[in-house]
């Protein structure tokens, strides 16, 4: 005879989850902020540039301008962090010191 699921287990779980999930999405979008340097506007500009671009992304031309700009920024971020994590490999010097975040390389 099969044992009986526990499905309330299975919900709490998937709820769990659930918010560590939300938690994360949080902690990325505070991250996206930071890099892109909005972090630099006052909320109440950040919020009405977001609203603009909420309500301004009628167009699916709009949308794919938008999407292909944030790909192009995040491909050039990518190189920039892939040069600073082999660069003490290489012998050049460019670890933690030189990129000024004191935080050891990865």
């Amino acid at each position: 005879m099969r044992k009986p699921r526990d499905i309330d287990a299975e919900l709490r779980a998937l709820s769990d989850k659930a918010k560590g999930l939300k938690a994360k999405r949080v902690l990325q979008l505070g991250e996206l902020v930071t890099v892109t340097g909005a972090d630099a506007l006052d909320l109440e500009t950040l919020a009405g540039a977001l609203l603009a671009a909420v309500n301004g992304a009628k167009s699916a031309e709009q949308k794919e301008a938008w999407r292909s700009e944030g790909a192009a920024f995040f491909q050039r971020r990518g190189r920039k962090g892939r040069s600073g994590v082999d660069a003490p490999k290489s012998g050049d010097g460019g670890g933690a010191a030189s990129r000024g975040d004191g935080d050891p390389p990865r």
